[in-house]
Order: structure tokens, then C-alpha cells, then sequence
């Protein structure tokens, strides 16, 4: 995994005053052009590494060898984390790494660094079904920065019936939700999340963020999600399922699904979440071979509309 090479390339170099990207290759079982592709990714991150070229060339940490990371400036001790952070996909072994690197930085750059490996989750999965790409908003850097310097902002938001606002808020995370990124803040309303591709401006004041205690920003979307997709999806289905049919159900329904015990006759009870009874009546429609919706009564009757449907013109 590429976070893991990432770390210990940077720990080869803390060890060596220089290294050529074939001892990386051998060191770390990887092809030559790998290991030159880490450490360019490495130096565009933001770690200072640089290359020296002809026959005694190589790479090495900018002021040499170290046996710490010190001679690292606070922005590129932010920029290791986060490229080995949170919200990559690093092993247990990179982030146990990760804990041990902290403590051999200056103190001053510790809690900034801790705060870059925690300030971005990552959650691929879509709302709804859109399949638009979109590009990371313009602000996202500052908004990023904010967080893990932990300052306030008065943020320009434009809402989705076009009124441009400004507010202060304290930054306390950001959350990539498939192609749209997020804002988690306090603000004296509570907790509240915003759009960042609304965001008109960002302007940094010198006040601390108030972080709620015990706040953990991946626990947290996770509840600012489930309450999302409760308010997307209000209609609640019962229905029970052949055992064989729950993985179907699984795969058209996602997160929609919530699989329950089994009944007398060895089904299982399900309850499936979604927008209003038509909808969801054919959603499940191609799904009767192993699914019978006890309730509510209207989905049942558009089920009914629907199956009278097929029937007359397909026979």
C-alpha cells in the first residue's frame, strides 16, 4: 500500500544521509520506477526531499541526515499527515507509525500535525445517485487550513435558494461525501455543516475554535449522515425475504436495508427506507421473486397497480 512505502521512505531517509531510488527499490521490494514515483509524490506533498544528480546523486532530507524530524517546518509536518492521515487508506502498522513520529517533532508543530492526520474522513459513498464529477472547491485549502490551525472563520456561504450570507463558525472537520466536500463546524446554533462549493469566502481570525469534548469528526458524519438519509428516505417498508434473496436486496438497496431476525417459516424480516410509496413500490417491484411487503397498506396497493400492469401487457 503506497501510505505504507510513503513513511518508511521518509524513516530511510531519517536513517541515511542519502539514498538512490534503486536501494528504496530493494529496501521496500518494489520495481525502480515505483520508488522514484514515491518520492516525487513525497516532494510534491510537501516533505523536503530533493534529488542530486550524477553518479554519487540520490535523494536526502533538505540540511541532511536526521535522526528526528525536526528540521521538518510546521507546513510540511502538516503535509506528511496528511498524506498518511486519517482519511487515506493506511494500514494499523502506518498510523501506529505515525503516533511515533509525532512525538519526535517540535512541540510547537505536535498539535497541528495531530490535527492534519484527523481533520479530512473520506466518505465514498453518494447521495442518491448522481454520477457527477466535480473538481475540489476552490476554498477547500483555506477551509483545511483553519482546521487544523484551529481558528475561527467568517465564512461567505451562498445557500441553494441563492442568498449570500456571512457568519463566524469554528472549523472542526471536512468531509469529502463522493464528489461534494463538506464543512463540519460549531457555531452557536449547534453543530452545522456546509457545502463548501457555496462558500464564497474565508477570512481566518485569531480566535481558538471551541471544540466540543470528546469530538470525533468520523463518529460525528456518521451521525450528521444517518440523520440526512432519514430525512431523504422518511417512508419505512416491512417485508420479509427468502434467505437467498437478502444479497440481491443488499446490492439494490444499500444502506436502505436493514436486515432483522427470521421469522416461523425460516424468512427473514427486513425494513427498507425510501422517498414515497409509488418510488419504493417500484423499486420493489423487480424484486418479488424474493421479497412480500407486509406493510404499509399503499405500497402494497401500487405493488398490486404495478403486477395488474405487467400482466395486461406482457401477459
Amino acid at each position: 500500500m503506497r501510505t505504507d512505502r510513503l513513511v518508511a521512505i521518509l524513516l530511510l531517509l531519517q536513517r541515511r544521509e542519502q539514498v538512490t531510488a534503486a536501494e528504496v527499490a530493494r529496501e521496500l521490494e518494489v520495481s525502480e520506477r515505483t520508488a522514484r514515483r514515491d518520492l516525487d509524490a513525497l516532494a510534491m506533498a510537501g516533505v523536503p526531499v530533493y534529488s542530486m544528480q550524477g553518479r554519487s546523486g540520490g535523494w536526502r532530507l533538505v540540511g541532511g541526515a536526521r535522526t528526528d524530524l525536526s528540521g521538518l517546518t510546521a507546513s510540511e509536518a502538516r503535509a506528511l499527515f496528511l498524506v498518511a492521515g486519517q482519511a487515506s487508506a493506511a494500514t494499523p502498522a502506518v498510523k501506529a507509525a505515525l503516533r511515533k513520529l509525532v512525538h519526535a517533532l517540535p512541540e510547537p508543530f505536535r498539535v497541528q500535525a495531530e490535527a492534519a492526520a484527523s481533520s479530512l474522513v473520506m466518505d465514498p459513498q453518494r447521495w442518491g445517485s448522481s454520477r457527477i464529477e466535480h473538481r475540489p472547491p476552490r476554498l477547500l485549502d483555506e477551509l483545511q487550513d483553519a482546521v487544523i490551525r484551529g481558528v475561527q472563520v467568517r465564512l461567505g456561504y451562498v445557500d441553494r435558494e441563492g442568498t449570500d450570507t456571512e457568519r463566524t463558525v469554528h472549523p472542526l472537520g471536512i468531509v469529502a461525501k463522493g464528489p461534494t466536500w463538506y464543512l463540519v463546524t460549531n457555531t452557536d446554533a449547534g453543530r452545522r455543516t456546509f457545502r463548501i462549493d457555496r462558500v464564497s469566502s474565508v477570512e481566518p481570525t485569531d480566535d481558538p475554535v471551541h471544540r466540543p469534548e470528546g469530538f470525533d469528526l468520523a463518529e460525528s458524519w456518521r451521525e450528521i449522515a444517518d440523520e440526512v438519509e432519514r430525512r431523504r428516505t422518511p417512508l419505512e417498508v416491512q417485508a420479509v425475504c427468502t434467505p437467498e434473496g437478502i444479497g440481491k436486496l443488499r446490492m439494490s438497496l444499500g444502506d436502505r436495508l436493514e436486515v432483522g431476525g427470521s421469522t416461523i417459516d425460516g424468512r427473514i424480516e427486513v425494513v427498507i427506507r425510501g422517498y414515497n410509496e409509488y418510488a419504493l413500490a417500484g423499486e420493489l417491484a423487480g424484486l418479488v421473486e424474493w421479497l412480500e411487503v407486509t406493510g404499509p397498506p399503499g405500497v402494497r396497493d401500487h405493488l398490486t397497480l404495478i403486477g395488474n400492469a405487467l400482466t395486461e401487457r406482457y401477459g
